[in-house]
């Protein structure tokens, strides 16, 4: 048997996907939300046999239920499985793993899980009080429903171990830093680890030969140079506040104008909390989070959406140009995630300033809705500029296998 069952769990939803590792292939997934509501919504979707065109047959059915906590999530899961299929019977996981936002600086590789690991999760919920208690939440009712197979979790930090000291390490008190464990950790690490091997596979390139700058933009975004496969600096820092224009997020800002804020306008702790993660970014400058809302204002002569778009790439240049640096140049630069890999405009927008050093976009490969790991950078650029869908789940999934 070679099946791996996947998890992401969150504070109020359940995210699970299916993989027979023999062909890598998902075939089954699903989505529970609400958790904790008086009307959960069930979402399940089995992946049958390929048809004629070789693409899998996707058959979803959808229901509302209370579900009370993710214990229930859990059995309500094993109810879709043995309704819809595939059965876990026949298609038994001989693993399971876990998404875990932050790992700090003690994981920085897929870990099998134990009573220890559990507890140290819970301990660096400090660092993420919104992911790793609703992260441990999953684990903990997942390894009492599949208590004969080995857990793995798999941290959104551990790919940026690899950052030196000096990308890590903040100009502050140092013992007040280490005390308090204050220092740069990253995220989206299994995106940017999955992207970044995906590119050089499209590519036929040894991943050790290539300096890398990878792109992920949705409703979170950050940026990663990878330097031979290995993380050397990222975007996002001690939580994923840090780094780039968001959805909701602010991204870089002077911790000065927090203080001030909390001067003038009697703004608390908890007030900064809720303005910087869920009324900032695009939202904070046009009232839409979504990139879509901000790309249909520029066709409508929107100033605002105008502004809020002109900010988004300013930033996206300003880490692109700070990587090129630290790199000493780039062999690839991938855009993944929602926008990364929807958004023309974004892509090409963000890279208009580097044709002094030979970087070149081709309008038509950018503005082509072929799916899938594809050029967009003209037979003539001097770098390969590509957009990379990124799949965590399926680099959990192999994470998870090579260990068990």
């Amino acid at each position: 048997m070679s099946h791996i069952l996947v998890i992401n769990s969150g504070s109020s939803s359940l995210k699970y996907s299916l993989y027979d590792m023999t062909s890598e292939t998902e075939i089954g997934h699903g989505l529970i939300e609400r958790i904790g509501g008086a009307k959960g919504q069930v979402s399940h979707s089995t992946l049958v046999s390929a048809d004629a065109t070789g693409h899998a047959v996707e058959q979803t059915v959808k229901s509302d239920r209370p579900i009370a906590d993710h214990a229930e999530a859990f059995g309500v899961m094993l109810e879709q499985f043995d309704a819809h299929g595939p059965s876990l019977e026949t298609h038994a996981p001989v693993g399971v793993g876990h998404r875990v936002v932050h790992g700090g600086a003690r994981f920085f590789a897929p870990t099998l899980v134990d009573e220890r690991v559990e507890h140290e999760i819970g301990e660096l919920a400090v660092l993420a009080p919104l992911h790793n208690p609703a992260n441990l939440a999953g684990i903990i009712a997942a390894r009492a429903i599949f208590d004969t197979v080995p857990h793995v979790t798999v941290f959104d930090t551990a790919f940026h171990q690899t950052l030196p000291p000096a990308a890590y390490t903040y100009a502050i008190d140092a013992q007040l830093a280490s005390e308090h464990r204050v220092r740069r950790y990253g995220f989206h690490g299994t995106s940017h680890q999955h992207v970044s091997a995906a590119a050089a596979e499209f590519l036929g390139r040894d991943i050790a030969d290539l300096r890398q700058i990878v792109f992920h933009l949705g409703n979170g975004a950050s940026v990663t140079a990878i330097d031979g496969g290995r993380s050397v600096d990222t975007s996002m820092g001690l939580t994923p506040l840090e780094g780039l224009v968001m959805g909701t997020r602010s991204g870089d800002l002077d911790p000065a104008a927090l203080l001030h804020l909390a001067r003038t306008a009697g703004y608390t702790i908890d007030d900064l909390d809720v303005l910087l993660n869920t009324r900032s970014g695009l939202k904070g400058l046009t009232g839409h989070a979504d990139m879509r809302d901000i790309l249909q204002g520029l066709e409508t002569g929107d100033e605002t959406a105008q502004l809020a778009f002109d900010v988004y790439v300013h930033r996206l240049r300003a880490y692109l140009g700070a990587y090129l640096v630290q790199l000493g140049g780039v062999d690839v630069i991938a855009f993944t995630a929602g926008v990364g890999e929807n958004a023309v405009r974004v892509r090409a927008e963000a890279l208009a300033t580097l044709g002094f050093l030979g970087v070149e976009v081709d309008p038509e490969r950018n503005a082509s809705s072929e799916r899938g790991t594809r050029r967009i950078s003209s037979d003539a650029s001097t770098v390969e500029v590509l957009v990379v869908p990124t799949d965590e789940e399926l680099e959990i999934a192999r994470q998870t296998y090579s260990l068990v």
